[in-house]
């Protein structure tokens, strides 16, 4: 599914029906699930192929934070001083853009398979709400469904003096940098431990190759001026 398609197409995968269809000098975009209808919209005067990929999973059902948090089934044990790659999931959700002449991406759909839970990082009073996620440790990149989710790749830095016990990540996914090929879909990342109470994580690059891209981010593509794309965890870990 993830790739740039040259209208007027059909694309089928899952229980789900793009199509996009020429009307005149504009375009026809729909989507259905089950056969039932979900979006359909007209792109005015416009001919631009249509890229489809996976995006930051913080937008549906609608914007309400800019953070994940995954939950580790089973606690991640670190000594001081060390440094450890462990691979988590997250989950996925797909983006449709637009493209114009002069190459530039507009989201025009935002959809997903997998489930969508928001949870509170920290108290009542200065906690962040989460897309939440809950993920095993695992030792080397795990089998997904990349339409469903993709992996992390984290590197956990304690640069403590304590055994430190990680049950949970906080990401800021204005930094996210997702990466996808043929069978994966994975992100780089890493957690610096700074104490018992506090870490910083953030996103690092993947080397690109023609069957590993760089997904489309949306806050890209929406050219927002972001302050900052670290992830502070000042509640515990």
């Amino acid at each position: 599914m993830f790739e740039i398609y040259h209208p007027p197409f059909t694309v089928e995968i899952e229980d789900t029906v793009i199509t996009v269809e020429k009307q005149g000098n504009d375009l026809v975009y729909k989507r259905t699930l089950k056969g039932e209808e979900e979006t359909e919209l007209v792109l005015l005067n416009n001919d631009g192929d249509i890229l489809i990929n996976p995006i930051e999973p913080v937008n549906l059902p609608s914007k309400l934070t800019s953070f994940l948090l995954i939950d580790f089934k089973r606690p991640a044990l670190i000594r001081p001083g060390d440094r450890r790659n462990i691979y988590l999931t997250f989950p996925v959700e797909i983006g449709a853009f637009v493209s114009d002449k002069a190459g530039n991406h507009e989201v025009i759909d935002i959809f997903t398979y997998s489930r969508v839970k928001f949870t509170l990082y920290g108290g009542h009073n200065k906690g962040l709400i989460c897309r939440h996620w809950e993920s095993d440790v695992f030792s080397e990149i795990p089998k997904t469904n990349t339409l469903y989710e993709g992996y992390i790749e984290l590197e956990i830095i304690n640069d403590s003096s304590h055994l430190m016990e990680v049950t949970k990540a906080v990401f800021n996914a204005y930094g996210m940098k997702i990466y996808y090929g043929d069978k994966r879909l994975g992100v780089k990342a890493s957690m610096r431990i700074i104490n018992k109470l506090l870490a910083e994580t953030d996103f690092s690059t993947y080397p690109t190759t023609s069957r590993f891209k760089r997904s489309m981010e949306l806050y890209t593509s929406r050219k927002l001026i972001i302050n900052g794309t670290k992830g502070i965890m000042e509640f515990g870990l």
